[in-house]
Formats: C-alpha cells, sequence, structure tokens
C-alpha cells in the first residue's frame, strides 16, 4: 500500500496525513463517541462532574479512531499521549496540539528492547515478543524490528492525572507495574486484557486491589477500573 512506503517528514507524507485524519477519519465530523467499544460514553459519564481534568494515555496509536481520549478531549480535558510509532504522534500533534505527546516506549527501567513494526499506520506494531512470534506464524504482519531505548514514566511524566488509559498490545501489565499509583492516583482505570492474554487478569485485579481499585465495567477487551475513594462515580 502507498501509505506504507511513505517516507516520514516528505512532503507525501504530510499531505497523507492531513488526508487520513481530515478526509477518511472526517475530523470535523460531529460524532457521539470515538473509542471501539463506546468506552469514552462510560469515562464520559462516570466524569460527568469535572470539566477540565487530566488523562494520561499509554499506546494512544491515533488521535480520532478507536481512541478512549477525544472525547474528553473536545470536552476541555488535557492530557499526555505516549506511543511507540512517531507516525502516531505526528497526527496528535495536528489534531491534539494542545496534548502533551511523547514518541517513547515505556519500562520500569531505561534499557534496550527492540519493536516489531508492521506499518507506521498499524494498530499491530508491538514490544511483546510473544505476541510478535504467535501473529507472524499465523499471519506474517511484521515487516521490520527496531531496536530502540525505553524511556520510564518519571521523567516523562511530572503532572498528575485523573484517567488512565492502557493499551499496548499485550503488554498493558507490564507497563501497569511501571505506574506509581500511590503517587498519581488516577481515579479510573481502562486497561485492555485480550483474550489470549488471559491468564494476566486475575494478576490485574489482584494488583489494582492491593491499591483500593475495584473493577466496575467492562467494554468487551477494555476493563475499568475505579479508586474506592472517589466520590465523583455516577452512572
Amino acid at each position: 500500500m502507498i501509505k506504507e512506503k511513505l517516507k516520514r517528514g516528505t512532503f507525501l507524507y504530510k499531505i497523507y496525513l492531513y488526508y487520513h485524519l481530515f478526509f477518511r477519519y472526517k475530523l470535523f465530523y460531529k460524532k457521539k463517541n470515538y473509542s471501539q467499544f463506546n468506552e469514552d460514553l462510560f469515562i464520559d459519564n462516570f466524569f460527568k462532574n469535572i470539566q477540565f481534568g487530566k488523562f494520561l494515555d499509554i499506546g494512544c496509536f491515533h488521535p480520532i479512531r478507536y481512541n478512549n481520549t477525544y472525547l474528553l478531549y473536545k470536552k476541555g480535558w488535557r492530557g499526555t499521549n505516549i506511543d511507540l510509532n512517531p507516525t502516531s504522534i505526528d497526527m496528535f500533534n495536528i489534531v491534539r496540539n494542545q496534548d502533551t505527546n511523547i514518541c517513547a516506549a515505556i519500562s520500569e527501567t531505561k534499557k534496550k528492547m527492540k519493536i516489531f513494526f508492521e506499518n507506521s499506520f498499524s494498530a499491530a506494531n508491538t514490544l511483546s515478543e510473544k505476541i510478535y512470534n504467535e501473529d507472524q506464524k499465523k499471519n506474517k504482519l511484521f515487516k521490520h524490528v527496531i531496536e530502540i531505548q525505553t524511556k520510564t514514566l518519571k521523567e516523562l511524566l511530572k503532572n498528575k492525572f485523573d484517567f488512565l488509559n492502557i493499551d499496548v498490545e499485550g503488554l498493558d501489565f507490564d507497563i501497569l507495574k511501571t505506574i506509581d499509583l500511590e503517587l498519581y492516583r488516577p481515579n479510573l482505570i481502562c486497561i485492555e486484557i485480550l483474550e489470549r492474554d488471559n491468564k494476566k487478569k486475575d494478576k490485574i485485579f489482584f494488583y489494582l486491589k492491593r491499591f483500593n481499585y475495584s473493577f466496575c465495567k467492562k467494554c468487551e477487551v477494555s476493563y475499568f477500573f475505579k479508586l474506592d475513594s472517589f466520590n465523583g462515580y455516577n452512572i
């Protein structure tokens, strides 16, 4: 496909980004919601008493498509979006230029890791070697393996946030454990638990319970956990 051959930073690349955002995904077309499984409608209702909140979205992928925070952004919330794909961050800088948009891979300590990369516009790009091996056998999706230096969340993030969204293709629990929940204390956490990662489900529930978070909603593969002391919960 043409989009897979576009070189980042070129004139044609920039033209395609604007086409992709403004025409293909109709940036100016008013929609009720933008997430894949109506997660943003639940989030919007959960925080209906908070007008200008903060969010952190790790594995943000796309500023509009299947996005759990764009509805909040349109209402006046602002936050930090992190993704390992530079093209994703280029799109966020166009559509969400009042957010802080960071191209980085997150880990507990700074280290070298491999990105298994399908293409610049793919949601399947991952740091998970397990997913890479499984999907490569089935579909041969990944065309590139790129080595990068990871960063820690503490060096990237200085402010607290109300909502945490994690969607990082199989390493969601690993990323969750790098976040100091005693320090940041988000009122709501959304984490993706894929069927093939179902063994981690109980571990995630138990881990979050230790920090006084309770399961409150499931939207297909998106699981929501509420901070027990939060009083603004209205459904």
